[in-house]
């Protein structure tokens, strides 16, 4: 395949610009800053097109890199090619990644860009080993050691693998620190503690099930709740009480008793003096008694009489009488004193009867005064009679059941006060109850948020078990790359390598003018420059030959890598900058007489030019 044309529409500096190829050797000439490299790109990214990164990355990608200034004429290009006779015009918007086509202008119609077809186009390149072959530029590093490094391993990646985008000693470098960073992301005590978390987990849910963690919170307080109505029902029948009982004692206390006793105590004497007036005013109410009286007194003045007038008949005059007592013989006196005994028995029977009589209405008043009192306390009337008397009892009666009831209250409230001490003390055990259970409740709480915790925990540690099982198989894959790197490294000579090697020994002998006929490689993938007389370590070569080292490898790669007849145009960047003009002008010689496909060479140096012209070697010269 060979390039033919190349138009810009927008990429980078470039808007409008067209430029054209031709067979051989193409020089592109600019000075620093004038747009070399973006022609490079535009080349690459019209071949293999332009991925858009995305996040930070599209900050410094390639399609941020060479947008356009001005989008007026858009972000796209066109490319003709010719391949395997006919000529195709690849055409790419970069804007949108979509709108790629190729046109076969040969036959006149548009061709699918199957990969397939791709891989024929491009002669097997991939855009990684077009980079690394075809795309050829100089050495990167700046140090010789950098140099011989980036060259070892450049031999090394296609000796071992053929692939000239792998690094074997940046590979196991990355191996590596991944390994490092894996090892570190890896959580050693992860299985330990899951197995102790879920210890702990089993531990926990078989003590909340326990029974002394049933809620009975509500069971309890509605028991209370019971208990404080009960009470208070009490206490307001107990206050019901009290206030009977502080009536009932009023009452008694207003009509001066104390209790049921002294009621019984005043019944009885109160009756005993109603007896005692009813007596008195029956002995008073006798007639007969009276009348008896008076004819005893009646007859004892009268027999009185009889005896002195006896006497004197008998004596005549009074002071004898008295003589005649003392000296003279009573029996003639008896009639007399008998008369006068029984007046003297009948007086003093009279006095005496006169005497109760006057007692007992003495009596009869004061008892009826009493009673009077007594009527007119209890029943507001003095009347003394039986009826009262009877409405007396009858009242003394109520004053009784009274006494009694308030007796019965009194019973009833040290019951009541019993009860509610009761309940009291029964509330008082619920509401211990109550917060034992609340505390319960509490504890059950923080156990479950512990337990919910826990589990969160065993979550978390069964997705980093997960994580661990993933790294340590990743870790294994790891090692199995370090040991196939290793086995690729030992086997440097076979295959592919023995190829490579073959070939760059070919070109290092016509690149270097035949200071160095070919070059080899030990196991251990130390370089050795081939001399007529001696093996000279690539560590004591030149830069310069370095470079030419490295050209010859890129060449030798390009060639057994693309399939085909047919390959793609060489292209060099800057290629030639550490070389002196003798090493440039063998190297322009020995170019353009053994590659003779298509080349373009990009340079910001007129030597090249000059050294062509000065040995007569044809090229088309391209100025920017």
């Amino acid at each position: 395949m060979k390039l033919l044309e190349l138009h810009i529409n927008g990429f980078g500096k470039f808007h409008d610009c067209s430029i054209q190829f031709e067979d051989g050797l193409n020089v592109i000439y600019g000075k620093n800053e004038a747009g070399k490299s973006t022609l490079h790109s535009f080349i690459r990214s019209m071949l293999f097109g332009m991925e858009r990164q995305r996040g930070r990355a599209a900050k410094t990608d390639q399609f941020s890199k060479y947008k356009p200034w001005d989008l007026k004429s858009g972000y796209e290009g066109r490319l003709r090619v010719e391949s395997g006779g006919h000529v195709y015009r690849i055409e790419r918007n970069f804007q949108n990644a979509r709108e790629f086509t190729i046109i076969d202008e040969t036959i006149g119609r548009e061709v699918e860009p199957t990969r397939s077809f791709m891989d024929s186009l491009l002669c097997g390149l991939s855009e990684t080993a077009y980079i690394n072959t075809i795309s050829i530029g100089q050495l990167k590093s700046a140090t010789d050691g950098g140099m011989v490094s980036e060259l070892k391993n450049y031999i090394a990646n296609m000796n071992t693998s053929g692939n000239l985008a792998l690094n074997i000693t940046k590979a196991s470098a990355f191996l590596r620190a991944q390994r490092k960073e894996l090892e570190r992301q890896m959580v050693p005590e992860a299985a330990r503690s899951y197995t102790s978390l879920l210890g702990d987990i089993r531990n926990m849910e078989r003590e909340i099930a326990s029974p002394d963690y049933e809620n009975h919170v509500t069971e309890y307080q509605k028991k209370k709740a019971q208990a404080k109505q009960e009470f208070q029902r009490l206490q307001e029948e107990k206050e019901e009480l009290l206030q009977k009982i502080a009536r009932g004692h009023q009452v008694l206390e207003s009509n001066k008793f104390t209790d049921e006793a002294s009621i019984q105590a005043y019944e009885d004497h109160s009756r005993q003096i109603y007896e005692d007036y009813a007596s008195a005013k029956a002995l008073c109410g006798k007639k007969s008694r009276t009348a008896g009286a008076g004819a005893m007194l009646v007859f004892g003045f009268l027999t009185a009489i009889g005896s002195i007038a006896f006497t004197v008949l008998i004596s005549q005059n009074w002071k004898p009488l008295i003589r005649l007592i003392s000296h003279y013989n009573v029996n003639r006196f008896l009639p007399s004193i008998l008369l006068l005994l029984v007046s003297a028995v009948c007086l003093t029977s009279s006095l005496v009867i006169f005497a109760k009589n006057g007692s007992y209405r003495k009596d009869m008043d004061y008892c009826k005064k009493l009673m009077q009192e007594i009527f007119s306390r209890h029943l507001g009337d003095e009347s003394v009679t039986p009826e009262a008397m009877n409405a007396f009892l009858t009242r003394m009666a109520e004053f009784k059941r009274l006494s009694h009831a308030v007796l019965s209250s009194e019973d009833n409230v040290e019951k009541l006060t019993h009860q509610l001490d009761q309940l009291n003390s029964k509330q008082n055990c619920l509401s211990e109850e109550i917060e034992k259970q609340q505390k319960l409740q509490w504890e059950l709480e923080k156990k479950l948020e512990h337990l919910a915790n826990c589990k969160t925990q065993a979550e978390a540690l069964k997705t980093v078990l997960a994580e661990n099982d993933r790294i340590a198989q990743e870790l294994e894959a790891i090692d199995l790359a370090q040991e196939t790197m290793t086995e690729l490294t030992t086997s440097i000579r076979d295959s592919f390598g023995l190829h490579l090697n073959k070939e760059a020994s070919e070109l290092i002998n016509g690149i270097t003018g035949g200071i160095y006929s070919s070059m080899s490689i030990d196991e251990n993938l130390n370089v050795f420059m081939n001399t007529k007389t001696k093996l000279v370590p690539v560590e004591q070569v030149s830069s310069g030959t370095m470079d030419q080292v490295y050209l010859a490898l890129r060449l030798a790669a390009a060639k057994l890598i693309q399939k085909g007849p047919e390959k793609m145009p060489m292209v060099f960047d800057d290629s030639f900058v550490l070389y002196d003009d003798d090493r440039l002008k063998i190297a322009l010689k020995w170019l353009t007489g053994a590659f003779h496909h298509q080349i373009i060479m990009f340079t910001c140096h007129q030597r090249e030019t000059r050294i062509l012209k000065a040995n007569k070697i044809l090229f088309h010269l391209i100025e920017i």
